[in-house]
């Protein structure tokens, strides 16, 4: 019995030490096989995470992303403090008049061509882009930004929120916009040279009729409304999206509410203006025009395009 367990013991030992240590080479070549099985997965993973980025790029942001951006942005606005909204809308104000600066430089300095009109309208770009990437506030873009928070909520108290930062926001920038001017007006600040050309542009952006203002108003609202739907995908061509379509808006001679309140403010200062007409001929028309074009038009446009989507959600 001895002899026989003893041998019975010594097979189990081999054959067991043997068993095991193919058990465990299988498991080496196993260990072995998965670090290539699992670079070629995730090999596999990054070259599809790269193609659907490539995709994505491509495609671009759909409409109902670009609205719940812009959306956003609008209830970031309307819940600022109101002395942030004041500062920001005179500080629009004020640096706007580099659009009548540097239309009225190249008009000064240009030669006299048919074709200088096009690029002395490269200065109006100026201000816009000033304003619109220094993030301060300017009125006619509220007409869409804190339009598309109403649309989604439709309350009373939403609608007093976008009436009370339009109000702060428009007073702030015309108060900018007479400050600079009597800058312009008052003191030696602007060279005698170019300071005719300033006058010149005043007089034709204030000269058109109430009817001619109004409706040129127009497509400036929905130029600058467009400029602040386009934003959102334009990256790294913000500044010419804004130079081109701004432009656009001094070479068609359209109003806008803020540019042409410098202009206004000029003429007003220099008593070449009443406030009957600065206000009825000019400021009333134009106010509405813009409006209507960037929030009847124009917003309207963008909630038609994406309410179906929004709600289905």
């Amino acid at each position: 019995m001895g002899v026989k367990a003893g041998m019975a013991l010594l097979e189990g030992s081999v054959f067991g030490t043997h068993s095991g240590a193919g058990v465990l080479g299988v498991k080496r070549a196993r260990r072995q096989e998965h670090p290539t099985n699992n670079m070629r997965h995730d090999l596999e993973q990054d070259e599809e995470k790269q193609e659907e980025a490539s995709v994505q790029e491509a495609i671009g942001l759909a409409p109902k992303l670009i609205y719940e951006v812009i959306r956003r942005e609008g209830e970031e606005e309307m819940a600022r403090p109101k002395r942030s909204l004041i500062w920001s809308g005179i500080a629009a104000g004020v640096m706007i008049s580099l659009s009548v600066l540097g239309e009225a430089i190249f008009r000064t300095y240009l030669p006299d061509v048919p074709h200088s009109y096009l690029i002395e309208n490269l200065g109006y770009s100026l201000g816009f882009l000033a304003v619109i990437l220094g993030r301060m506030q300017l009125f006619t873009e509220n007409t869409i930004t804190t339009v598309l928070p109403v649309m989604v909520q439709r309350t009373w108290s939403s609608f007093g929120c976008m009436l009370r930062l339009w109000g702060i926001v428009l007073a702030a920038n015309v108060v900018g916009a007479f400050a600079v001017a009597a800058l312009f007006v008052f003191t030696p600040a602007l060279p005698p040279d170019i300071m005719p050309a300033v006058i010149d542009l005043s007089h034709h952006a204030t000269g058109m009729g109430a009817q001619a203002s109004f409706w040129r108003g127009i497509p400036a609202g929905v130029i600058v409304a467009l400029i602040v739907w386009m934003m959102p995908q334009a990256e790294s061509s913000k500044f010419l999206l804004i130079m081109a379509f701004t432009w656009l808006i001094a070479a068609g001679d359209f109003t806008h509410i803020v540019a042409g309140s410098v202009e206004m403010a000029v003429l007003v200062w220099m008593g070449d203006l009443g406030a009957a007409q600065a206000v009825g001929g000019f400021f009333l028309p134009v106010l509405a025009g813009n409006i209507i074009g960037g929030t009847a038009i124009f917003t309207l446009m963008a909630w038609g395009q994406v309410r179906d989507e929004l709600s289905a959600d």
